[in-house]
């Protein structure tokens, strides 16, 4: 039985579907309900030659320079479900079913191709280049969940966007297919969406499928096709629409909104998946203008607020949105994985799960709080919006404890 992948949402709307020549870029993660999401940041950095880098499951070479990135990660892995680089690149994944069952044995987790794709690549394309390139050296495979007693595993999908351009990446074991978007508004779930717009592929793409016998070679080459099992490959509606209706104005705002919609499932929670952490970037098409990530680091976006972040020298760490590390002694480091859960959560997660039982048994209390949360997001959002409407240059002093005091507010709230 191949278990369902985790229903996440991936957006990007380009102008003129967007506001005032801005990206707009979101991600709903969809994990198991009581994994803990940490909000990350690592500076940019020189490794000497021959130096190897340990990603969850397997090591591999370092490259010479990593671009400085911020991540929201399961904390018990050294991947990221979604994140950015400081020369505003984003990359989302998406666990994926298809008809070839994905590798048990351990290799790279598609979470891992994520963040070695933004401390790698400085565009869109050049995070794919390195992400299709990692997977046909080393594959991808091993178990998704901290979960001791079965192995989950799946294909890999991602979404990468600059400030000019967006891939949609779609893998089966090392194959794949890329699609180019540079407009209008486009949406990935946990279903293969290529279909016959390729962009760029593995070379041996076509020559593989032909000798497995899932296409003839006569018929146009459609991937999602070739690749689902069955009917699976039925386009993210629900969450397309939603940021249709937005008409040409998605804004963070309108993205955020849209993150938060349980009504058309794009904020998951089900009995076995909640959306336990959320992101909205924003990316200025015009250079000069500092690209602005927006992280919950908490549970459930409809209860969660959007907290901004900015690249920018010795931004100030936030080790109250950061899991406890448990080094060598983690359960996920050692063989057998996962004998044991220890405790992941961070300090604003245990805000957050008081704030909820607030919510769920006082709702005057609950609804009063939520109104200050959101004031608080609010007045953020204002902020950055004047960021990107000013004349004059950014000082970094202005927001190298952004995402820091922003954290920090919050938590007073909770208090």
């Amino acid at each position: 039985r191949m278990a369902a992948a985790p229903p996440s949402y991936c957006f990007v709307a380009f102008p003129p579907c967007s506001k005032d020549g801005l990206v707009v870029f979101g991600k709903n993660s969809a994990r198991p309900r009581d994994e803990v999401q940490e909000v990350v940041y690592f500076a940019a950095a020189d490794h000497d030659p021959g130096s190897k880098v340990e990603c969850t499951y397997i090591e591999i070479e370092q490259v010479p320079k990593t671009h400085a990135v911020v991540l929201s990660r399961p904390s018990w892995l050294w991947g990221a479900e979604m994140g950015a680089n400081e020369h505003g690149v984003c990359v989302a994944n998406e666990a994926v079913v298809t008809r070839e069952p994905a590798s048990e044995s351990e290799a790279l987790l598609g979470m891992d191709l994520v963040r070695l794709g933004l401390e790698r690549g400085a565009t869109a394309k050049e995070a794919l280049d390195v992400i299709v390139a990692l997977l046909e050296e080393h594959g991808q495979g091993g178990n998704y969940y901290e979960d001791g007693s079965s192995c989950h595993t799946f294909q890999s999908a991602f979404l990468i966007v600059d400030r000019n351009e967006a891939w949609i990446l779609e893998t089966s074991g090392k194959y794949w297919a890329a699609e180019k978007i540079t407009e209008g508004v486009k949406c990935i779930c946990n279903q293969l969406s290529l279909t016959t717009k390729i962009d760029a592929e593995h070379p041996e793409l076509r020559d593989y499928v032909r000798s497995q016998g899932w296409w003839n070679g006569d018929s146009d080459f459609n991937f999602s096709e070739v690749f689902s099992l069955a009917d699976d490959h039925l386009a993210c509606s629900s969450g397309r629409e939603s940021l249709e209706k937005q008409g040409g104005d998605v804004s963070a705002q309108a993205m955020i909104d849209v993150l938060r919609d349980k009504d058309s499932g794009v904020c998951v929670d089900s009995e076995s998946f909640l959306t336990t952490a959320s992101i909205v970037s924003v990316l200025p098409q015009d250079p000069s203008f500092p690209c602005i990530h927006y992280f919950t680091g908490t549970p459930d976006p409809s209860r969660s607020i959007f907290k901004p972040f900015i690249f920018v020298d010795d931004v100030k760490l936030v080790p109250k949105v950061q899991s406890p590390s448990f080094g060598n002694d983690d359960p996920a480091k050692k063989i057998p994985r996962f004998q044991e859960k220890p405790d992941r959560r961070h300090e604003l997660y245990k805000a957050h799960e008081w704030a909820r039982s607030l919510l769920e048994n006082d709702q005057d209390k609950g609804q009063k709080l939520m109104r200050i949360m959101l004031d608080l997001e609010r007045q953020g959002l204002e902020a950055m919006e004047d960021i990107l409407t000013r004349a004059e240059v950014l000082d970094p002093a202005e927001v190298v404890d952004l995402f820091y005091d922003c954290v920090d507010t919050e938590l007073k709230f909770f208090k």
